[in-house]
């Protein structure tokens, strides 16, 4: 085997356990970068795995900080997680069978998703039959530098891996909350970097338009009431990354035009 496992992490006591036990007799080299987590993150991977490379680096972005846990990974084939994914057995078995053979026919591989929020596994809205890069040669790929949704950048076709990559997203509503808000913060930034503009009827428009088009044309009401919370949550950061995004133009006009 030749295979690192990646990971970054900030305040995921919750999730590292789950993740390391599933993976340790798969992979041979595990690199974390965390952003300074002030839960027991630190404690648990330095005392219950000595052997991991645990890394601590100032967060700047998601895309920065992937490429910066890629420049540490030594393995030729890196498995990239976050730490609330776990493979299924079929997965982990997948990636052992590619990473222990001499020829693949593919240098980067998608897993399949299964998406929960809390108990709920959320099979429509655009949650299912998603395919996310997570296992690549390490000198195939890099990340983009993209603060939020940043991605795989590589000029290779990609292959699927076997199983299910269970995804347990939030662990309650307050999480979920807490989270949109983190990334509508980036996500505006990010579109303010870009010289992206709003509009006052695109800022009212917009969030309609997203629930509707996760409830009703992705099918997310066969989801029942869980359904239903994916498409209003959808919404509603829809409508913050907008208006996060009018706040920070305004004050900077406001700022110009009183010369501050």
């Amino acid at each position: 085997m030749a295979l690192t496992l990646a990971v970054i992490t900030y305040n995921e006591e919750d999730n590292i356990v789950r993740l390391l036990n599933a993976v340790k007799d798969t992979v041979d080299e595990i690199v974390i970068v965390d952003s300074y987590s002030t839960d027991r993150t630190k404690e648990i991977c330095l005392h219950d795995y000595p052997d991991i490379k645990f890394h601590e680096r100032k967060f700047s972005g998601y895309g920065e900080q992937k490429n910066y846990a890629l420049s540490l990974c030594s393995k030729p084939w890196v498995l990239f997680l976050d730490a609330d994914e776990v493979p299924d057995e079929k997965m982990l078995q997948s990636i052992r069978n590619i990473v222990s053979s001499g020829n693949t026919e593919y240098c980067v591989y998608k897993a399949k998703f299964l998406n929960y929020i809390s108990i709920n596994l959320i099979r429509f809205g655009g949650w299912g039959n998603v395919c996310k890069e997570r296992l690549f040669k390490r000198d195939c790929a890099k990340y983009s530098d993209d603060k939020v949704h940043e991605f795989l950048i590589t000029a290779k076709k990609a292959g699927i891996l076997e199983g299910k990559l269970n995804h347990y997203t939030y662990k309650s509503i307050h999480h979920h909350i807490s989270k949109i808000n983190i990334y509508s913060d980036m996500m505006a930034e990010k579109m303010f970097e870009r010289g992206k503009k709003y509009q006052n009827f695109k800022i009212i428009v917009s969030p309609v338009y997203e629930f509707i088009k996760v409830y009703l044309f992705k099918f997310g009401f066969l989801d029942g009431f869980a359904g239903f919370y994916v498409a209003k949550t959808m919404s509603y950061y829809t409508f913050l990354k907008y208006i996060k995004l009018r706040e920070k133009i305004r004050l900077i006009e406001i700022r110009k035009k009183y010369g501050e």
